[in-house]
């Protein structure tokens, strides 16, 4: 399923900028990626953690597309839902919600004192069908990439639409 299909009319277009510039439009998906701080890889249970958390939330606060979490970092392409009638969930809601839940949840299971989750994220607006089937793309060849796997569904910790 193409996230254009999906698409509401602009309602609200967004933008703030910390170290990285943000822009949001509501209704529209967006290609996430968010890294662990230097010097720290997640284990196997970090990363079912971090898997577990961005699936819980898909169909409550965005429709999940795709994702994929690598020992530093995490990609995700997801559509945010309607929190109210005409009013979007935030990406910043939304990676809270999962940063703040996985960084808690790690920290309690493994031990960890400190932080896990570099604070900023990168976001970029899915412009069209096209870029949307090359943020996929690219989310699900990272395993095959990195030499993980030869094929992207037998990586444990990559989700997409249509694979479960």
């Amino acid at each position: 399923m193409r996230p254009s299909s999906n698409l509401k009319p602009v309602q609200d277009f967004r933008t703030y900028k910390r170290n990285l510039p943000h822009w949001e439009i509501s209704g529209n998906a967006c290609f996430i990626t968010f890294s662990v701080i230097p010097g720290y890889e997640l284990t196997d249970e970090a990363k079912d953690i971090t898997f577990a958390a961005i699936k819980f939330h898909a169909e409550k606060k965005y429709k999940l597309y795709a994702c994929v979490i690598m020992s530093t970092h995490v990609h995700i392409i997801l559509l945010p839902l309607e929190e109210s009638k005409g009013k979007f969930y935030s990406l910043a809601q939304i990676m809270h919600s999962i940063k703040s839940y996985t960084a808690n949840k790690i920290q309690r299971t493994l031990n960890k004192k400190g932080s896990i989750w570099l604070d900023e994220d990168y976001d970029r607006i899915v412009r069209d069908d096209n870029d949307f089937f090359v943020k996929m793309n690219y989310i699900m060849n990272n395993p095959l990439k990195a030499g993980l796997v030869e094929r992207p569904e037998d990586y444990k910790w990559l989700y997409y639409r249509g694979l479960d």
